[in-house]
């Protein structure tokens, strides 16, 4: 997981999705799921997302969808509501389910939270997250399979691979799996100038 902006509220999301929305809710008020209004805005959140799966940090080659972070099941009252979408994969999405906030939000995620370990591509909590929430980032990652699931390891591995095998740039690996991409430079800059440089690199990050 990495820094998320939060995406504004796109203007006609009102008129279309929230007010129908609410009417549609209070009509079908035992339906077992909300129908999916929000459905035309998932490309505007997928581009505020940079197309890249909230909790994985990775551009899903297969698509994504709209995750409500509070699920419609335990807060139905929010199934239409903007700030309650994130962009997701949707597989990550099933193994999220109806885990509401016991998992992190990709909003409050900061830069250098977790990383990526090299070469088994697994995925760790770093020293980065405040204490009061360590024991949720690394639910977050059990219950996700973020840290070293099947499938999450052979999506990365995807992207690392297109890399090593020169069909994708570090600019362009950035761009599609920006946390392998800083693994790849802190191991590239350890193999040309040693462990020191890797203590100072990391020293200059936590300042910014």
């Amino acid at each position: 997981m990495i820094l998320v902006r939060q995406v504004p509220e796109p203007i006609e999301f009102d008129t279309q999705v929230r007010k129908p929305g609410k009417t549609w809710l209070s009509e079908n008020a035992d339906a077992p799921r909300p129908k999916a209004l929000w459905l035309p805005f998932t490309q505007t959140l997928a581009d505020g997302f940079q197309q890249r799966c909230g909790y994985a940090a990775m551009l899903d080659p297969t698509g994504g969808t709209v995750d409500h972070y509070l699920s419609c099941k335990n807060h139905p009252h929010l199934a239409y509501e903007w700030n309650n979408y994130r962009f997701v994969s949707a597989t990550l999405n099933a193994s999220k389910q109806n885990e509401d906030d016991a998992v992190l939000d990709p909003y409050e995620v900061q830069e250098g939270w977790f990383e990526i370990l090299l070469p088994s591509l697994q995925m760790q909590v770093t020293n980065s997250v405040p204490a009061h929430l360590r024991d949720k980032a690394e639910h977050t990652l059990k219950r996700l399979k973020l840290r070293d699931g099947e499938r999450i390891i052979r999506w990365r591995r995807s992207w690392f691979e297109m890399y090593e095998k020169g069909r994708l740039t570090l600019e362009g690996l950035a761009e599609v799996a920006p946390l392998i991409a800083a693994s790849v430079t802190k191991r590239d800059h350890k193999e040309s100038y040693g462990e020191g440089a890797i203590t100072i690199l990391e020293g200059l990050e936590a300042v910014r």
